[in-house]
């Protein structure tokens, strides 16, 4: 029963992944969940407002399936298929977070002082949540995808704007962790 409570190793999800990956290509579909944004947009109506919403949502409403799964499945894994452990964090990471002022550092998977509900009373932590939304909604559709649609379908089907997709992500998070998050905090 722990091989199900704890997170699973590479050797056993990749390959899901993989297989996954196989039978979407297999059958010309996408992975990526910033597409069911403009899929849902287009179903409540926002093809009446402008011409990117304008195509036949029908075709990609399969994908609403992987947000719902997504949904449903991280309920059940975090509600009843979980051991309640926290994975280990880096010493050296949870040294820096607490010079930060993140108290609890380490003892849960994201802190506290950002996502709780008295963080997102405040000026700050609104400012950091519509900030960083509008941001993540900007450079998903300026990039023409997700990190997970880029990442893995992208990735696997060996395009080279994902990879260039890729390399961007990663150096815009290591710029935020290292630079611009110490500013903030």
């Amino acid at each position: 029963m722990n091989f199900i409570l704890n997170p699973w190793p590479w050797y056993i999800s990749g390959p899901l992944i993989a297989i996954i990956m196989a039978l979407l290509l297999y059958f010309g579909k996408t992975f990526g969940m910033s597409s069911n944004l403009r899929t849902m947009c287009t179903m409540m109506g926002a093809d009446k407002y402008s011409n990117f919403f304008k195509f036949n949502w029908k075709d990609q409403s399969w994908n609403l399936t992987v947000v719902a799964g997504a949904i449903i499945g991280g309920f059940i894994a975090t509600h009843y298929l979980s051991n309640d452990s926290v994975t280990n964090l880096n010493p050296t990471t949870v040294t820096e977070l607490q010079h930060m002022g993140f108290k609890n550092a380490g003892s849960s998977l994201v802190p506290n002082e950002m996502y709780n509900l008295e963080a997102i009373r405040s000026v700050k932590g609104l400012l950091l949540l519509i900030i960083g939304g509008l941001l993540v909604g900007f450079g998903t559709r300026y990039a023409g995808g997700c990190t997970s649609g880029h990442a893995i379908t992208g990735l696997s089907s060996l395009q080279k704007p994902s990879l260039i997709a890729v390399i961007g992500f990663f150096i815009g998070g290591l710029i935020m962790t290292n630079f611009i998050l110490p500013l903030i905090f």
